[in-house]
């Protein structure tokens, strides 16, 4: 007997490249099928993300979604063809994604360091304008009912985050929510500059408790938010220090999330006038924790495939373990999340049947093996 379909929110973080992950855990949703989408935040990577895939849902539904979001990220990969910044033959050989011993990747980190965007960049080219343009139909994605659609953005001069809605999206908008600062220049939109929307919502979960009925909310985490690892080299501190301030908006509101859902249980506030939001993760963590902050910037299409394939398999996982409580509780325990003091033993984290077998079959393997 078919199941009922149940409908919930999607929230996808930012992380470059890295975005491949969602983009499999977003293909692997639709073609299940059983997940309805009110509506989506996202955030850099995750903002291109949601907005494809309200785009390609605008026109031809789940199918025009998945093909939308197979055709932006083919596209990303061609772009990247010509960037200057690629892996060593020897990390080709190694099986090695990042980019840590790219001598054009040290170069132009060690050059953001010490020049500006608008020193070493006077045009304010980003080479993802043309893939965003001519791959997203901004006007079909305005005047699409199904699915309500958030991009979050920093304001520069106030530093507080601006989520714009699907009336408001523009390319602009989507490049100033993946606008880093030490890269791209701040994009403007009606004269304020905006930066990337991680520093204050990566992504901000907020809108849903304004915008929308449902109560389940699908986080589709790429940024890693604990580590069992002390890091050393000036690279893993530069990584840890991104990952803590591109994760701090989210612990924030995981916080009001599970004081709001306490004080309703409590009877402290009306349940018909506040929500208790039910949370959901589907995390990369297993992968992205052996990779680092380097292979963001990695967009070969063999990387692009493998992370596609490991979302799909931690999504079926997640459907597999998780979807009869989707609408009943929360299989996010953010108790957990918020606490104070992290054990080691809070870092075993269950890696599902599929995942394992995706990990040990897209394993990375040396050229020609």
């Amino acid at each position: 007997m078919a199941r009922r379909n149940k409908t919930i929110n999607l929230a996808l973080q930012g992380g470059g490249s890295h975005g491949a992950f969602s983009w499999g855990v977003l293909d692997a949703l639709l073609e299940d099928g059983r997940l309805e989408f009110e509506a989506i935040s996202g955030t850099s990577a995750g903002a291109m993300n949601a907005v494809v895939l309200a785009d390609g849902w605008a026109r031809d539904g789940r199918d025009g979604a998945r093909q939308a979001l197979h055709d932006f990220w083919v596209a990303v990969s061609k772009k990247g063809r010509f960037s200057p910044v690629q892996r060593t033959p020897l990390d080709v050989f190694w099986g090695n994604w990042s980019l840590d011993y790219s001598p054009s990747y040290r170069f132009f980190d060690l050059m953001s360091r010490v020049f500006s965007p608008y020193d070493t960049n006077p045009l304010g080219i980003n080479p993802l304008r043309d893939v965003v343009e001519e791959q997203i139909d901004f006007d079909r994605v305005k005047h699409n009912g199904a699915i309500k659609t958030f991009v979050s953005a920093t304001n520069v001069w106030t530093g507080k985050v601006r989520v714009f809605d699907k009336a408001e999206l523009t390319p602009d908008v989507v490049l100033a929510s993946a606008c880093l600062p030490t890269i791209f220049q701040a994009v403007e939109i009606d004269g304020v500059p905006y930066w990337d929307g991680g520093f204050g919502g990566n992504p901000a979960l907020f809108p849903f408790f304004y915008e929308t009925e449902t109560q389940d909310c699908l986080l589709v985490q790429i940024n890693p938010i604990e580590t069992d690892k002390t890091p050393r080299s000036a690279i893993e501190i530069q990584d840890r220090m991104n990952e803590i301030t591109f994760n701090s908006a989210l612990l924030r509101e995981f916080r009001a999330i599970e004081f709001v859902r306490r004080l309703i249980v409590d009877g402290r506030l009306d349940g018909m006038s506040y929500k208790a939001i039910r949370m959901h993760r589907v995390a990369a963590d297993a992968i992205v924790n052996d990779l680092t902050a380097s292979s963001k910037a990695n967009a070969e299409w063999t990387f692009l495939e493998y992370l596609k394939e490991m979302g799909r398999a931690a999504a079926a996982d997640f459907l597999e373990q998780n979807y009869d409580d989707i609408g009943k509780r929360s299989t996010l325990d953010l108790t957990e999340e918020i606490a104070p003091n992290v054990l080691p033993h809070t870092l075993d984290k269950p890696i599902g049947r599929r995942m394992r077998e995706a990990m040990e079959r897209m394993k990375p393997k040396r050229k020609g093996t």
